[in-house]
């Protein structure tokens, strides 16, 4: 292992791994450093059902990286990387059988949604245009660095005043108002609602509506992509084009401490006291408290930055069962049966019963799922006939998962699953649980089985994230960099997170570099003067 590098990166998960791209690209000397035997952080696969049944541990379906400049420009398919997709995007199956459809084409989404109410087709298609006029700007002001004044002002250009006027309230919008001003039937707002619930917003709470059309808008326009193979496989071709380009990956070495010295950050040590120098920056995917608790200590913290991490809020936890089944799920709605990804086990008014049993710790008896149909997304995850699947849901803080827990969360979620795929345990040939402790144990920036690095709520995004500041990758330590999803713009895998660090270092580092420690400097002793 190198002892002095331009930078460190501690952590490769996504966002790590992206950000040492972008170091590598620059010309630097990089080092990453992660303390799992593998890559990847929640972006990972094995098998842990049955033999030849390829599971996605964590994350599966990455519209946000299909989506993402970021992501796209670094070429990954000739590192190994092919995206496949399924015939449809998302269902959503209800317990009477009908589903509604988000299909891969916009006209075919339009054509079920009219099953549900007559014009909502149309609404859907008014809803698709408006998206393309704005996705390139709003894509830009998403994943760059807050505040976006270019990709704003280019947004601007295409929205005009009353058009940035409708965005704006669309941000703050619950998800439950959004559907009911565009959609008659219930199937506009089963597809809106059960996107925004990928987050832990409740349907009724402002903002909620924003991420329900940002992840509809992108389904209906990249589809839910995967890794052909596994998720494993966007980790290792970001881990061998760092390789590819100079830089190097460690795994089993845990990082222990920043090293600072004369108040800026010149390295970190490992847990077997080996100290590795970073010249220009050390760059940290690791979560915000993980950051400014246990890798910094309190003596390098502000005061206020310590008092503001007492308010750090973590997203929901989940919930995760893994199953092999010895065929295709028996799904009642003939629509849910070629879509990657289906939502089940509410209706409309299910969704704000659910969030209500979170909101005050109750475990919902009929829970919100997510499932996921890989081998039909991508055949290669298990063998002919068969199918490789999973379901997450949310659940409480604050649960001991004891075994007998466990069993009960299992029988609800599979509960669920029965009433609208009659017949589904008897295609189980094996399962693989992960309560909320297990998905920890695993990757421990998915701290109690939250999975966003944060909540997704208003009060905790833009410069809110992660704590009230500039929402920016710098902190209050020079040549230290948050790069992970606890910073801005937050969780799913479009890897800005890293990114933004990345570019930040580089941008300290350069010809300009006094001028911007000057600047960051300046705005944080404003911020940690809020007294």
């Amino acid at each position: 292992m190198a002892h002095t590098v331009d930078a460190v990166v501690v952590g490769a998960g996504p966002n790590g791994l992206v950000a040492a791209n972008a170091l590598v690209d620059a010309g630097w000397d990089v080092l990453v450093l992660e303390a799992q035997d593998v890559v990847g952080g929640a972006v990972r696969s094995a098998e842990v059902t049955s033999p030849g049944f390829s599971t996605d541990l964590f994350s599966a379906f990455y519209p946000l990286a299909a989506a993402s400049p970021l992501i796209r420009g670094l070429d990954l398919h000739q590192h190994g990387l092919t995206w496949v997709r399924a015939p449809d995007v998302l269902a959503h199956a209800l317990d009477d059988g009908r589903a509604a459809l988000l299909a891969s084409r916009a006209e075919d989404t339009a054509a079920n949604l009219d099953e549900f109410a007559a014009g909502d087709g149309a609404a859907w298609l008014d809803m698709v245009a408006s998206w393309r006029r704005l996705r390139d700007p709003l894509l830009d002001a998403l994943f760059t660095p807050f505040p976006p004044v270019v990709s704003v002002a280019r947004l601007l250009r295409r929205t005009r005043v009353a058009g940035a006027v409708d965005l704006a309230r669309l941000a703050v919008l619950p998800v439950r108002r959004l559907s009911h001003e565009h959609f008659r039937g219930d199937g506009g707002g089963l597809l809106l609602t059960g996107n925004a619930m990928h987050a832990d917003i409740p349907p009724d709470a402002a903002g909620s509506g924003v991420f329900g059309w940002l992840l509809a808008m992108l389904g209906q326009d990249v589809g839910f992509p995967v890794p052909q193979g596994g998720a494993g496989r966007l980790a290792a071709a970001l881990a061998a084009r760092i390789g590819a380009g100079g830089g190097e990956v460690e795994t089993g070495m845990r990082v222990r401490s920043i090293e600072v010295v004369g108040g800026r950050a010149v390295g970190v040590r490992t847990q077997d006291g080996q100290l590795v120098r970073a010249r220009r920056g050390v760059l940290a995917d690791v979560t915000a408290p993980a950051l400014y608790r246990d890798l910094l200590g309190d003596e390098h913290v502000p005061p206020r930055v310590r008092r503001d991490l007492d308010r750090f809020q973590w997203d929901h936890p989940t919930f995760k069962v893994n199953w092999a089944l010895d065929r295709p799920v028996p799904w009642t709605a003939p629509a849910a049966r070629g879509a990657g990804t289906v939502h089940l086990g509410v209706d409309l008014d299910g969704f704000v019963d659910g969030a209500a049993d979170l909101s005050v710790g109750r475990t919902p008896e009929r829970p919100f799922l997510l499932f996921g149909q890989m081998t039909t997304t991508d055949p290669t995850r298990s063998p002919a006939g068969t199918e490789s699947a999973w379901a997450y849901t949310h659940v409480p803080h604050g649960i001991e998962w004891t075994p007998d827990i466990v069993r009960d969360e299992v029988r609800r979620v599979e509960a669920a699953i029965e009433r609208v795929a009659p017949g589904f345990r008897d295609t189980v040939l094996s399962r693989f649980v992960q309560s909320p402790a297990d998905l920890e144990a695993a990757d421990e920036n998915l701290v109690g089985g939250a999975v966003n690095g944060g909540t997704s709520a208003i009060h905790q995004e833009l410069f809110f994230r992660p704590t009230p500041g500039l929402g920016r990758p710098e902190t209050p330590i020079p040549g230290l960099f948050l790069a992970s999803a606890s910073a801005h713009p937050g969780g799913g895998v479009h890897g800005a997170c890293g990114w933004n660090a990345a570019r930040a270092a580089i941008g300290a580092a350069g010809r300009t570099g006094a001028l911007r420690r000057a600047l960051a400097r300046t705005a944080w002793e404003r911020v940690l003067g809020r007294e």
